[in-house]
Order: C-alpha cells, then sequence, then structure tokens
C-alpha cells in the first residue's frame, strides 16, 4: 500500500500567506518562510507555494523566497503561480523547488506540459485544477485566472488529457468547498481519480479531521491538501496522522 501524503498549502501574496474562502475575502497567515520551516518539523510530507498574485514584476520576490524556503526545509516543497514558459520553470527549479505547479499555462498552451515533462521529467510535473460544478449537476468546469474565467473545459475530460501531455501528478481544487470547512467533493475527487493513474491531491474544503479520511479512503486521493486549517492551528499535522493511522490509513509518521 502506498503512503499517503498530508500537505499544507501556502497561498502567497504580495509576500504573505493568506487565506480565503471561495477565492476571495483574504487574511493574513504569516510569513511563509516561516511557516514552511513549521510545517517541516510538523511532520507535514510536502508543502505546496501557490503564488496567488502572481505577475512578471513579481518575479523576483518570489525567486528570492524559494531560495529561502530551500534553505530552511528537509520536505518537498512546489511551487506555482505565474509560471507561463519553460524558462520560468526551470529558474523556480534552480531556485529549489522541486517540483512546478502549472494552472493557466496548461490550459493556454498544452504543449508547455509536453516540453517540461521531456525536459525535467512529469515527476516534477503538478498540473493544478479549479474545479466549479455545473449548476445543472451534470459535471465540472475547469477555471482559470485564479478561478475567474469559465474555460468550458470538462474536468474528467482535462485529466485524461493532463496525462496524455506528461502531467506526473494533479492538484484538484473544488472551487465550491474551498474555504468552506464543509469537507472535500467526495464525488470530484474519486471520479477523477478512478479516470487516471497519476497521483490526485484532494483540495478545497477541509474542517476536521475526518475530512482527510473521507478524501483519501472514499475519493482516493494520493494525498489531501489543507491551508488554515494548519495555519491557525486547528489541526496539528501529527494529530492527523496519528487519527489516519489508526483508522488504517498508511502514513509516515
Amino acid at each position: 500500500m502506498l503512503t499517503k501524503r498530508i500537505i499544507p498549502c501556502l497561498d502567497v501574496q504580495n509576500g504573505r500567506v493568506v487565506k480565503g474562502v471561495n477565492f476571495t475575502n483574504m487574511k493574513d497567515a504569516g510569513d511563509p518562510v516561516e511557516i514552511a520551516e513549521i510545517y517541516d518539523k510538523a511532520g507535514a510530507d510536502e508543502i505546496i507555494l501557490l503564488d496567488i498574485g502572481a505577475s512578471p514584476g513579481s518575479r523576483n520576490s518570489i525567486i528570492d523566497m524559494i531560495k529561502k524556503v530551500a534553505g530552511r526545509i528537509e520536505i518537498p516543497f512546489t511551487v506555482g503561480g505565474g509560471i507561463r514558459t519553460v524558462a520560468d520553470l526551470e529558474e523556480v527549479l534552480d531556485a529549489g523547488a522541486d517540483k512546478i505547479s502549472i494552472n493557466t499555462a496548461a490550459v493556454k498552451n498544452p504543449d508547455l506540459l509536453s516540453e517540461a515533462a521531456s525536459r525535467f521529467g512529469n515527476q516534477c510535473i503538478v498540473v493544478a485544477i479549479d474545479a466549479k460544478k455545473r449548476s445543472d449537476g451534470s459535471g465540472w468546469d475547469v477555471y482559470i485566472n485564479g478561478g475567474k474565467h469559465n474555460t468550458g473545459k470538462d474536468v474528467i475530460e482535462w485529466v485524461f488529457e493532463l496525462e496524455e501531455l506528461g502531467a506526473g501528478e494533479i492538484l484538484l481544487t473544488s472551487m465550491d468547498r474551498d474555504g468552506t470547512r464543509d469537507g472535500y467533493d467526495i464525488e470530484l475527487v474519486q471520479k477523477v481519480a478512478k479516470s487516471v493513474m497519476i497521483p490526485i491531491i484532494a483540495s478545497g474544503g477541509a474542517g476536521r479531521m475526518e475530512h482527510f479520511y473521507e478524501a483519501l479512503k472514499e475519493g482516493e486521493a494520493d494525498a489531501a491538501l489543507a491551508a488554515s486549517l494548519f495555519h491557525f492551528k486547528e489541526v496539528e499535522i501529527m494529530e492527523l496522522k496519528n487519527y489516519l493511522r489508526d483508522k488504517g490509513i498508511e502514513v509516515r509518521i
């Protein structure tokens, strides 16, 4: 049985970690370098750092932040936000990131994935999907630009395509559940997990420890991601891992 992973997410805006609800109403949660180090010591398996305010002008500050984080933690970390070219990707990996998360650029330029996977290996290519359920309940659409634009792409069709293009992992966020603490969208996670062979990280909606169990067991996710629940110390990572282990989920203690 493969070990399941617990991953804190750092949404970074203007050099600070922030957290909102349904992608809005952001609140300050602290310094990203300090928080990353805390999670490393607390038993996190990986860290994902997303520059949600990414712009060409912010690139230098993010590169500097990546170098600082890489110098302070031992666990793998993924960086996403504003990565549009292979040169961007290479710069972030050279700064110390272990993986790259691509969202909008993957939709706009699918060839970027193929080229990046060929050059750097698909193990370091994570594609983030912001998914929102259609009002008629028929499935989920893929959104880009920080959840602002509906591409009209069907999530299940998109993950098939991504696997073919060379994505090594999917970071799947339910926009409907993001920040609500009502639990992950298990139906969404399970359908995506059953559709492809590559690992799925469930994101959006964690509110208590049972939600992680549901995502990993019923949703068949390979990893579960959360932000505010960890940032505000409502759940400690090792407490969560012990709970999951007692429930029969294989985790790294």
